[in-house]
């Protein structure tokens, strides 16, 4: 059995040695020329019925080779039949909502808080036709209706890492298609599928891509669900360029490496923050071994000092959105990724206003501690004396 980081490094280069170069080449292509217009007829509408391959790509809205490759590598990491490929990570679960929900006429979604803010206000907005129950995954069957078209849940949850039991959601949702987000986790930690989720979603803005530089969301799924978003995408036109293709799937090469490295660091922080003074508490995932593997690389905590004036004392830590990248990003979610989230139903959820979200990078731990330590302890200091602060300061 093949291990998966040499399935990192070698999926979807299949073809590369036919073509006789060593890495995949970026088909920048917007059209492709053929002589035989009714051989060119014939693969557009195969394309527009959802197919995964044709006679020619026709249109780069169509089809590209350079994304199909990353479609290929990320499906084979989750071990699915396909992957389909989209311009951001908001796309791809627009794409699977349309899929599951708008097309065939079940427009009632069921979720389970928290999700990405950006998920959960597309799915509280009403802006696809779809209406959503919110609730918590031991509820998910009293919710389920029959005009339900898809359960959606994030495992582990952002921002506060909340663990979900894939396999009871699937048979609680019956033959109710189930999406999971697999961002956090990515398909190092976490295959969604071999648990019964139909669709796997990642934001590959993420981890996947690694090093903040590109924007796209892939679903992996069986090869009949695969079709629907094939022609969602080329209806919408959210596509994935191939540049992006590219990067994300020069990403996959070193996923192994960039999770366990940073998930390494992220043990050793989480033994700090939890023994720290200025910290209430650190949400961090517990592995089981079997659905999850590996606890990861985000960390969550709640600062008893102001958040706000913690992110700001940072020098080192990059105050930013996103996460997955080299290096270590800290948010504020209420203020930033989760503000479009009722105030209520985040704080019910488990996101408090007092809640930061790390996700580590590759850089030294010394370094990334010195620089959290630090902030921290200015920041409590504010609220405390001098010598409380000095004594802070000496126990960690």
């Amino acid at each position: 059995m093949t291990r998966i980081e040499t399935m990192a490094v070698h999926g979807g280069r299949d073809d590369l040695t036919d073509l006789g170069v060593h890495a995949p080449p970026i088909d920048l292509s917007t059209t492709y020329p053929m002589a035989d217009q009714l051989k060119a007829g014939e693969a557009l509408q195969d394309w527009a019925e959802g197919a995964a391959h044709a006679k020619s790509p026709v249109y780069a809205r169509l089809h590209n080779p350079t994304v199909a490759r990353f479609e290929q590598a990320l499906a084979q990491l989750e071990a699915t039949d396909a992957a389909v490929a989209f311009g951001s990570g908001m796309a791809a679960v627009t794409a699977v909502l349309q899929a599951s929900c708008v097309m065939r006429g079940k427009p009632h979604v069921v979720a389970v808080r928290p999700l990405y803010g950006g998920t959960d206000h597309l799915l509280s907005s009403g802006l696809l036709g779809v209406t959503t129950t919110y609730t918590t995954q031991d509820e998910v069957a009293r919710e389920i209706r029959p005009d339900t078209g898809l359960v959606v849940i994030e495992t582990p949850a952002n921002p506060n890492l909340d663990l979900i039991d894939i396999a009871h959601v699937v048979a609680q949702a019956g033959d109710v298609p189930v999406m999971v987000d697999n961002t956090f986790a990515t398909p190092i930690l976490q295959n969604p599928a071999a648990f019964g989720a139909t669709y796997v979603l990642h934001s590959g803005t993420k981890y996947l891509g690694g090093h903040g530089d590109v924007l796209g969301g892939v679903v992996a799924c069986a090869e009949s669900l695969a079709g629907p978003l094939r022609q969602v995408r080329i209806l919408t036109g959210a596509v994935l360029h191939p540049l992006g293709g590219y990067l994300l799937h020069r990403g996959l090469a070193t996923l192994p490496l960039r999770v366990e490295a940073a998930q390494r660091t992220a043990k050793l922080l989480v033994e700090r923050l939890g023994n720290h003074d200025a910290v209430e508490f650190v949400r961090y995932p517990k592995p089981d071994g079997l659905q999850l593997r590996g606890s990861g690389a985000m960390i969550a905590f709640a600062t008893r000092a102001d958040p706000f004036d913690v992110v700001r004392r940072l020098k080192l830590i990059t105050p930013a959105v996103s996460l997955g990248s080299v290096d270590t990003l800290i948010e504020h979610p209420a203020a930033l990724t989760h503000r479009l989230v009722p105030g209520q139903a985040r704080e019910a959820s488990g996101v408090p206003a007092n809640l930061l979200r790390v996700s580590i990078g590759l850089e030294h731990f010394d370094d990334i501690w010195h620089d959290l330590n630090r902030a921290l302890c200015d920041a409590a200091y504010v609220k405390a004396s001098p010598s409380d602060y000095w004594a802070m300061t000496a126990a960690h």
